[in-house]
């Protein structure tokens, strides 16, 4: 698996993203993962759409919390927009979060079985098998529009890059 060449950190250290590094105006890769009900749900099934992918460390983190929360709450506003969480949780952590706090705006999906968003995104830490913190925007064409990988894995996204282009979309 090759290295990804974005410099990012976790907790102040330095990590080893793998995977291939997703650039603005690619064609956005599919990938499969897995859903509630173990699943398969591919980013294909959401053709046509217009796309977040706000990808997370680990649902029980502090701020992969707070930022599947702000997710969620954009999503409220945001009809023609699909919200794709992803992280390497087993999909019934992911569930059972989601059913504390409210969230009924995302879908959180699982990467934990193959990889395969982190691979081919990107977004797989070498050191820890799970994934870096980010965000891809995907348009309704399947072009990406944005890309964030946040160099600090314990910081929150951009949301307001994020946001601005989704409302250009």
């Amino acid at each position: 698996m090759q290295e990804n060449s974005v410099k990012v950190t976790f907790a102040g250290k330095p990590i080893t993203l793998l995977g291939n590094e997703i650039k603005v105006g690619d064609k956005a890769p599919d990938f499969v993962a897995v859903g509630a009900g173990l699943a398969s749900v591919k980013l294909s099934d959401y053709a046509g759409k217009a796309i977040i992918v706000s990808a997370y460390p680990s649902i029980d983190t502090g701020v992969c919390a707070a930022q599947n929360r702000r997710f969620n709450a954009e999503a409220n506003n945001m009809k023609e927009v699909v919200v794709l969480s992803i992280s390497c949780d087993l999909p019934f952590a992911q569930s059972r979060f989601c059913a504390a706090e409210g969230l009924e705006n995302i879908k959180t999906i699982s990467d934990h079985k193959d990889l395969d968003f982190g691979q081919k995104y990107g977004f797989w830490i070498k050191e820890l098998r799970l994934l870096a913190r980010g965000t891809v925007i995907i348009d309704k064409s399947g072009i990406v529009r944005y890309v964030e990988y946040v160099s600090e894995v314990t910081h929150e996204p951009n949301y307001e890059a994020a946001l601005a282009v989704v409302k250009k979309l």
